[in-house]
C-alpha cells in the first residue's frame, strides 16, 4: 500500500498532539529527480506544546522520530516546519 497523507498527520497527531497541522505531497515539485523515484517529497507544517524549549534539530528529529515507520512506505524528502504556538 503506497503512503499518504493522512497517514502521515495520523501519526503526528497521535505523537504531538499540534494545536494546528498541515501535510503536503510535494512530489510533482520534483518529477524527473533522481530521488523521486525513491519515494514521494512531502511537507509538513505542526505547531505544537512538544515543542517548546526545544532547537530546531530536536524538533526535527521528534518529527522524523514520530514518522519513522513510515519511512519505507515511500517518503524520500521531508520538509518540516515545526513551531511552538507562541512562536506562529
Amino acid at each position: 500500500m503506497a503512503l499518504n497523507l493522512i497517514q502521515i498527520e495520523a501519526a503526528l497527531r497521535r505523537a504531538l498532539q499540534p494545536l494546528e497541522i498541515e501535510v503536503g505531497d510535494d512530489s510533482h515539485l520534483h518529477a524527473g529527480h533522481a530521488g523521486a523515484r525513491e519515494g514521494r517529497h512531502f511537507h509538513v507544517r505542526l505547531v505544537s506544546e512538544s515543542f517548546r524549549g526545544l532547537t530546531r534539530v530536536a524538533r526535527h528529529r521528534l518529527v522524523y522520530d514520530c514518522l519513522g515507520p513510515l519511512a519505507p512506505q515511500g517518503i524520500h524528502a521531508l520538509a518540516i516546519d515545526a513551531r511552538a504556538p507562541d512562536e506562529t
